[in-house]
C-alpha cells in the first residue's frame, strides 16, 4: 500500500476557490504579488547530487532498523555500504 495512496483520493482544490491574498499569506491583500523565495535554503545539499533506488518494504525496514539501532542516519549508513561497494570493486571510497 502506499504511503500515498489517501493523496490520491482527495479532490484538488483549485486555485480559484481562495483569495489570492490568501493564497500569498497576506490577509488584507495588500502587495499581493508572487515575489521569488526570498529565505536562503539549507546548505546541507550543496555540491551533492542524489541517488535513487528502489527496494522492497523490507530491504527498506532492515536499512532504517540498522541505521537506528547504530546511531547513523540512513544517508550515513548508505555511504558506508556505498564505500564498501567501492572497495570491493577495486574503487577507492570516497566517504561522505
Amino acid at each position: 500500500m502506499s504511503r500515498f495512496a489517501n493523496l490520491a483520493d482527495k479532490p484538488k482544490a483549485s486555485p480559484k476557490s481562495q483569495p489570492e491574498s490568501a493564497m500569498l499569506g497576506n490577509e488584507d491583500g495588500a502587495n499581493a504579488t508572487a515575489s521569488p523565495r526570498t529565505t536562503p535554503r539549507s546548505n546541507s545539499r550543496a555540491g551533492r547530487k542524489a541517488i535513487a533506488a528502489y527496494f522492497s518494504p523490507e530491504m527498506s525496514l532492515a536499512m532504517h532498523v540498522c541505521a537506528r539501532k547504530h546511531g547513523l542516519s540512513l544517508q550515513e549508513l548508505m555511504a558506508e555500504a556505498f564505500d564498501d561497494v567501492l572497495r570491493k570493486y577495486g574503487q577507492s571510497p570516497v566517504g561522505k
